[in-house]
């Protein structure tokens, strides 16, 4: 005689667990978080570009050389912006990134509105130097905290909307540097582009949250 056999039961299938990638914060803080960097990464590009627009009269004022201004608006600001870039990226890594954030914003912001008190090429070299130390430490910890600020299905886009303030930033330096330049001269434009990123690195030190702790204890549990 033949036995039928009995049906084994169903496997028992785990349920499932959160996703570690979960955003730490509220979708409206998020967005605001968002805005703020965008924010930040724009005046990083205006204060970086604006001194294209001005080279021409601070060449006459200073009477500053070719070579002078090429070192002004090039080799000063990028050697110290490449060469601080890793150890800072570094420094987020282990540290509190909008602190880390909002302390370069008010570096370059400070080094960029006191370009317009310089009054020969030494000083003007030191206050790119400055503003090239300070934006070092702005992109790396931007990109850390918004792929913890945003869910991985989403960081595409969040990293293409941060990468806006490239295109903004140049823009605006050059509108905005060309138009001060001509009505109130170069050293009032340095101030306007300088200090609204005093502002900026205010509000981020008092609104940006450090999420690390969040995704710690949310890893801990699942």
């Amino acid at each position: 005689m033949t036995e039928t056999a009995t049906p084994s039961a169903d496997p028992i299938v785990p349920p499932p667990t959160a996703s570690i990638s979960e955003a730490p914060f509220s979708a409206a803080y998020t967005r605001y978080a968002m805005l703020l960097l965008l924010a930040i990464y724009t005046i990083n590009f205006l204060d970086r570009s604006i001194i294209n627009i001005l080279a021409e009269p601070i060449k006459n004022e200073l009477k500053l050389a070719d070579w002078q201004l090429g070192l002004m608006s090039g080799l000063a600001f990028a050697l110290f912006y490449t060469v601080l870039g890793i150890p800072l990226a570094q420094l987020a890594e282990r540290r509190n990134r909008p602190i880390i954030i909002g302390t370069s914003v008010a570096v370059w912001s400070g080094f960029t509105a006191l370009s317009g008190a310089t009054t020969n090429f030494v000083q003007l070299v030191l206050c790119r130097i400055g503003v090239g130390v300070g934006e070092a430490g702005c992109t790396p910890p931007a990109h850390s905290l918004i792929a913890d600020y945003v869910p991985k299905e989403k960081r595409a886009s969040a990293l293409a909307f941060y990468s806006m303030g490239t295109p903004l930033g140049g823009l605006l330096g050059l509108v905005m540097g060309g138009l001060i330049a001509d009505a109130y001269g170069w050293r009032v434009a340095f101030l306007v582009a300088g200090v609204p990123g005093l502002l900026f690195a205010l509000l981020c030190f008092l609104t940006l949250r450090e999420p690390r702790k969040i995704l710690a204890a949310h890893s801990a549990r699942v």
